[in-house]
């Protein structure tokens, strides 16, 4: 397979939210077409699990390094998307470049790579945000992702579900449980 990486990223027509919704697009002929060499087909996958994969990052890596390493794993995928044997099973397969990504990340410690102007001109995220997601990090794995895919990301529950492959009701106990675990650790009270 050979297609252009930084093509299949940049060059991709914008994805509607109507055309995001739940049930559209197929994820397994998305991953046939980007595995066939369509660039626009891995861009809608891109578009599709982009938040995903930068909520699983967010819970494992500083919040300044998140960004770069999305495009690391989506480049991982693009050049190993031929070798996923089950298309339907893109969202695991490529949540689990990401936490391979970041414990990579992990083990070489820190980049050394010159940050690019707009990184280094990105405002740090306030102290309240640090804080929080700190907290959310200190939670059981089970609740981390969910609950930055939610907070941070933006994701309702039913979307959650879809791009992760939970149910809908584990995503619901999941988001409910790390909640009152995430406002026990911030010393918030319980809503009425």
């Amino acid at each position: 397979m050979s297609i252009d990486a930084s093509r299949a990223l940049r060059h991709r027509r914008p994805v509607s939210r109507e055309r995001l919704a739940l049930g559209s697009p197929d994820v397994a002929s998305l991953v046939a077409a980007a595995a066939a060499g369509d660039t626009r087909a891995f861009g809608t996958l891109h578009d599709l699990f982009a938040r995903m994969v930068h909520a699983v990052l967010l819970a494992r890596v500083p919040v300044r390094e998140a960004e770069d390493l999305v495009q690391d794993v989506f480049l991982t995928a693009l050049r190993k998307i031929g070798q996923l044997r089950d298309p339907a099973a893109f969202a695991p397969w490529i949540a689990r470049i990401a936490r391979n990504r970041a414990m990579d990340y992990h083990r070489r410690g820190k980049r050394h790579d010159s940050l690019s102007q707009d990184v280094a001109e990105a405002a740090p995220p306030s102290a309240e945000a640090k804080e929080a997601i700190e907290a959310i990090r200190a939670l059981p794995d089970t609740y981390r992702e969910p609950l930055l895919m939610r907070l941070v990301e933006g994701m309702s529950g039913p979307e959650i579900a879809a791009r992760t492959g939970m149910t809908p009701g584990s995503v619901r106990v999941n988001l409910h449980r790390g909640m009152k675990l995430l406002r026990e650790r911030l010393g918030m009270k319980e809503p009425a």
